[in-house]
């Protein structure tokens, strides 16, 4: 046991400092991101919307998300990521306090768009920061560290929006949804003031960046990264509702099975991504690992109805994000070298805004025509397609090096 921990506690060895008060930051924005959870109940409850209105408003959500992932890439390359984060956290935290005197439908669809492209701008702003922050030895390992403080901060968040609720009430978590941006940004002022501080990793600057959209290779990876969100975020859409409706788990149940993704994470990801990183294995190989082993969930729930599948299928599910995800932002940081690194960066937070905008709706509208079974089964589907994407990637990155080895080899 005591060797188990001290391997766990060996895993966070050799981060910079800087990237310890980027992850504090990204907890105390997390842990305060609590209006987002409640917002449907928030939204039938307190404001009397319909469900139709509440998927429009969801709707509103995830295209505000994908426009702001746009503008933090082409603000990063521009003022920098500095700003644009600390903009960010200030111009949210007010607009968290300002939604809540918005009740019409229209003004609460317009309100949540402005209010998450302005939070998202952040999004490639901080893999910008996370780069320069980080010696090129430990990038993955600090993209790791920051999605722990995010699954922290996300576990955190719901447990204490529920108090405040039954305390205040809804309006309570638009107060401190605000103020908690707010500090995130006076903690960042005090602790990341570029004054203060010394990038570990220096950008290269290039002479002729390549547009990123004009980048195939990154442009497929990305187009494969969407696919596999697309079947992640089943697991907090269509999913539970298989769990309720087809295995008859209660609410308490469901909740478990969802908490053992963040457990999961939190324990094994840090030391999981340390053992891989001394391995031969690619960033691109072990993105199709993730992916197969995700693809590989789904078709778990088309072999048994015994309900104990649900808990390995989740196990499997946690293990291909816990793969995929770090690998694959480090993929796309070591590729945003060949341009503007927030342009690159804010294509990559883009690829997941699309999967968040239709996959949900895409799984339930699958659900409805073709039932669980066949959905889990065309699920599984795309994870082939996603995987087959990455392989031509990985065909398309041999030959690339096998290019500059011709040029740079003596005539």
């Amino acid at each position: 046991m005591k060797r188990i921990l001290l391997r766990y506690i060996d895993s966070f060895s050799g981060l910079s400092k800087e990237v310890w008060w980027l992850a504090l930051i990204t907890l105390i924005n997390r842990a305060g991101a609590m209006v987002i959870p409640f917002l449907s109940l928030y939204l039938t409850d307190n404001l009397d919307f319909s469900l139709q209105q509440v998927g429009w408003v969801m709707t509103s959500y995830g295209l505000g998300s994908f426009f702001g992932a746009w503008l933090g890439g082409k603000l990063s390359d521009k003022i920098g990521y500095y700003k644009v984060i600390l903009g960010s956290l200030f111009l949210t935290g007010v607009s968290f306090i300002m939604i809540q005197f918005f009740t019409s439908f229209w003004s609460i669809c317009i309100s949540f768009f402005i209010l998450i492209a302005i939070a998202d701008t952040a999004r490639p702003a901080f893999f910008v920061a996370l780069s320069a922050y980080s010696k090129p030895e430990n990038k993955t390992r600090s993209l790791t560290f920051i999605r722990l403080a995010i699954n922290l901060g996300f576990s955190a968040g719901p447990a204490l929006g529920g108090l405040i609720i039954a305390s205040i009430g809804y309006y309570g978590l638009f107060w401190v949804d605000g103020i908690t941006c707010i500090i995130a940004g006076i903690v960042m002022i005090q602790t990341l003031n570029p004054k203060k501080t010394k990038e570990l990793d220096k950008e290269v600057i290039i002479d002729n960046p390549i547009p990123a959209y004009r980048d195939s290779t990154y442009v497929i990876f990305l187009i494969s990264l969407a696919l596999f969100g697309f079947i992640f975020v089943q697991y907090f859409s269509t999913i539970p509702l298989y769990y309720k409706e087809i295995h008859q788990l209660t609410e308490e149940k469901i909740g478990l099975l969802l908490a053992l993704n963040g457990a999961l994470i939190f324990l094994f990801e840090m030391p999981l991504i340390a053992y891989l990183e001394k391995t031969s294995i690619s960033k691109t190989g072990n993105v199709i690992n993730g992916l197969i082993l995700t693809g590989i969930s789904f078709l778990l729930l088309l072999a048994t109805p015994w309900a104990g599948i649900l808990v390995i299928g989740m196990i499997m599910a946690t293990l291909g994000e816990m793969i995929a995800f770090p690998f694959g932002n480090a993929f796309a940081l070591d590729r945003a070298k060949n341009g503007r690194q927030g342009a690159y960066m804010g294509l990559y937070s883009m690829s997941f805004s699309a999967a968040h905008i239709f996959g949900h709706n895409s799984g339930m509208q699958f659900i409805a025509n073709f039932g669980y079974d066949n959905s889990w089964l065309m699920m599984a589907l795309i994870a082939v397609l996603g995987i087959f994407l990455l392989y031509l990637v990985k065909h398309r990155l041999i030959n690339e090096k096998r290019s500059i080895n011709n040029q740079q080899s003596p005539a």
